[in-house]
């Protein structure tokens, strides 16, 4: 799984017990899968679909730095499903995880499923070039 994003836990994001409010976590989850998935799959026309089991382990609290840590799990004809691992970055303690996040590619005009021709295969491949391109894999870690 790589960490890919981080925010800070703000006043605004709080609930009544001072701890990181379930529903910004969760709007977050959706924003920063999406922003994976459109990477992934290089559109921007994508919908969330589904949104599995959500499991809460350990609150976040104001000051606190969260990483989100994102993993493909399954590629379909039209679907790319996530995961996303959410947890505090000084201490490493899971804060939530979501799993089976859901994407489809829709046509922008007929909002309709259309596929978008990438393989679980050709995204490790693409995954592997970006990070060599930019210095974070080695020839010798593949």
């Amino acid at each position: 799984m790589r960490f890919l994003s981080r925010r800070l836990v703000m006043p605004n994001d709080l609930n009544y017990a001072d701890s990181l409010f379930g529903g910004r976590a969760l709007e977050w989850i959706d924003e920063e899968s999406a922003i994976y998935a459109i990477c992934q799959l290089e559109t921007n026309c994508l919908v969330t679909k589904h949104i599995g089991e959500i499991s809460f382990e350990s609150p976040a609290m104001q000051g606190d730095i969260v990483e989100f840590g994102l993993a493909t799990k399954a590629v379909g004809r039209t679907s790319i499903t996530v995961s996303c691992l959410v947890r505090n970055k000084a201490t490493k303690k899971t804060i939530c995880l979501a799993d089976d996040i859901v994407f489809v590619k829709v046509d922008p005009v007929t909002r309709q499923p259309v596929p978008h021709g990438k393989t679980l295969e050709s995204l490790k491949t693409q995954t592997d070039e970006e990070l060599r391109s930019l210095n974070l894999l080695s020839e010798s870690s593949d």
